[in-house]
């Protein structure tokens, strides 16, 4: 059975932040691979500012160049929207594998404003890569009271495939200060400069993801 991650998101854009704690994390968990799941539309994030799936696709693919790292918009294609329900139907489609969530401390901090999320830490192993500036909200955070009973040493951290659920390990990895907020904030309209590949004139009409 392939070990694989997961980390969903918007990747708007995606950067080398993404890149670095998943290379990081594969290395902590043993994974074979870490899939990349580009969001067709975050739940809890304002769509102003949000750049088409087309592009934040793109920008993502070219991130993951030359890595163990797939992109993949399967979500659009599965149809669902929250986080319970693709990992259920990732589950389904491919049970010759086994997925562990991978997430950054700040999305710890705000966990307990997703849909079904204690249903999340029943379904998969969760693996919480920590982020300069946000570990102390991440543990007084409303999720962590009720997960904290269920944390993993992270020494033992690639025998996550044993683990019964709710599981979660926290990865203390070398950190990366790249933010995604502030890339935007330097340049508003990254997906519309004409220098960039994933300029709307070089995008297809449809996002193609690579077979997973």
């Amino acid at each position: 059975m392939k070990k694989t991650g997961l980390l969903g998101g918007s990747f708007n854009p995606a950067h080398r932040g993404h890149r670095a704690i998943s290379i990081a994390a594969a290395r902590a968990l043993g994974l074979d691979e870490v899939w990349w799941l580009v969001s067709p539309g975050n739940p809890l994030k304002s769509e102003k500012g949000m750049a088409p799936l087309e592009a934040r696709f793109r920008s993502a693919a070219r991130a993951a160049r030359r890595s163990p790292i797939k992109v993949t918009a399967i979500e659009r294609e599965l149809g669902t929207r929250y986080t319970a329900d693709t990992i259920a139907a990732l589950r389904r489609r491919y049970p010759a594998r086994q997925f562990i969530w991978l997430m950054g401390a700040d999305n710890l901090a705000q966990l307990h404003f997703w849909k079904d999320w204690r249903k999340i830490a029943t379904l998969i192993p969760i693996a919480v890569v920590s982020r300069p500036g946000y570990d102390a909200n991440a543990q007084a955070a409303r999720a962590m009271g009720w997960l904290r009973r269920f944390v993993r040493p992270a020494a033992k951290a690639r025998q996550w495939t044993t683990w019964t659920q709710p599981a979660l390990v926290l990865l203390h990895l070398p950190p990366d200060p790249t933010s995604a907020t502030a890339l935007r904030a330097a340049e508003p309209h990254w997906h519309q400069q004409p220098r960039k590949s994933f300029h709307p004139q070089a995008l297809r009409d449809r996002v193609t993801r690579r077979p997973l």
